[in-house]
């Protein structure tokens, strides 16, 4: 079977791996507190334009965005998010096990607007509901979607407005980066929130997140929340390495370009043929309404994600990444337009 269910069906690039032998027998202080991690997050810090921000090594999405969470929020306080955001839907109410409710707000597409925003915080809060505390949203977002510059710009002002903080997932960070639909760089995203975090788990890496905190209301104790929460990793210096390696030359772009160019090659074979998107696609995710029938031949040789039924169609979501091979693609291709 060739897999395109998810983005981290095989373990890290060659590079990440070479890199971690070549430093595995090299002695460091553990937690992170070692000379990889200290270089990665100066290159964090430079291709972010950032000289100030707080750099964290975490191993995986669902601690980061428990942990960040619960260090902002006080505790009658709940996050906003889209309907659709992971904290919502993929993370078995992690948020709500650390006391704070998700506000979820309805979204067709996985983004959420300023204008939304704003509508709920502008109804008056009583003591018996959660207080809203913080804005949540994904880049990019669960369905494939990006988040322009306006429309970052515009829910921060909305937030700046309301005297709350905004928090980017970037699980998918590096994806969003490089789709023809967005027009942000890492060093705008680090002006548009408060505290953000860059994927390494889904673009490449053996696993790890990169957060990075610009407000500096944020950043008093957070290695001890960290700690408290058991996402300070004792081998830290693992984490380091692997971002060192991301973004000492390009890496990470390099990995997200392939995985983002594939998709749109798929993209463009399925519009060929006529087999249409349920959401716009722009990133490494496609998410294709296939008749039963389709699913079921495709599944025979391919393993995608069934997503949704919708109107007696399959919708299945197929994810490329830095490993998958462009012979795949085209045996997958050939075999799209056999349909």
């Amino acid at each position: 079977m060739i897999r395109f269910e998810n983005d981290y069906t095989r373990g890290a690039h060659p590079r990440i791996l070479e890199r971690l032998l070549t430093t595995n027998k090299t002695q460091t202080a553990g937690y992170s507190v070692d000379p990889y991690c200290e270089s990665a997050a100066e290159l964090i810090k430079k291709v972010c334009v950032v000289k100030d921000a707080d750099v964290h090594f975490f191993v995986g999405g669902t601690i980061t965005n428990l942990t960040i969470i619960s260090s902002i929020l006080r505790p009658h306080q709940a996050v906003l998010s889209a309907i659709t955001g992971h904290i919502a839907t993929s993370e078995t109410g992690a948020i709500e096990a650390c006391g704070h409710k998700v506000i979820t707000i309805p979204t067709q597409t996985g983004k959420i607007t300023a204008r939304q925003i704003r509508e709920l915080l502008s109804v008056p809060k009583i003591v018996h509901q959660p207080q809203p505390g913080m804005i949540f949203i994904s880049q990019s977002t669960e369905l494939g979607g990006v988040y322009t510059k306006a429309e970052l710009l515009a829910i921060k002002n909305v937030a700046n407005e309301f005297g709350l903080p905004v928090f980017i997932d970037g699980a998918r960070l590096g994806y969003a980066l490089v789709s023809s639909e967005c027009d942000v760089t890492l060093a705008d995203i680090a002006k548009l929130c408060d505290v953000f975090y860059i994927g390494g788990t889904k673009v490449g890496a053996l696993f790890g997140e990169a957060a990075v905190i610009v407000n500096d209301k944020l950043k008093c104790e957070f290695r001890y929340i960290m700690k408290q929460r058991g996402a300070l990793l004792a081998k830290g210096r693992l984490l380091g390495v692997q971002f060192e390696e991301f973004f000492r030359d390009g890496l990470y772009y390099e990995v997200a370009n392939h995985a983002v160019g594939l998709a749109m090659k798929i993209k463009a074979a399925l519009q060929e043929v006529g087999i249409s998107l349920k959401y716009p696609a722009s990133t490494n995710q496609l998410f294709i309404k296939f008749t039963d029938a389709q699913f079921v031949k495709l599944s025979q040789k391919y393993t995608l994600m069934p997503w949704a039924k919708e109107n007696g169609l399959t919708v299945a979501r197929l994810c490329t990444d830095w490993s998958t091979c462009p012979a795949d693609v085209e045996a997958l291709i050939k075999d799209i337009k056999m349909l």
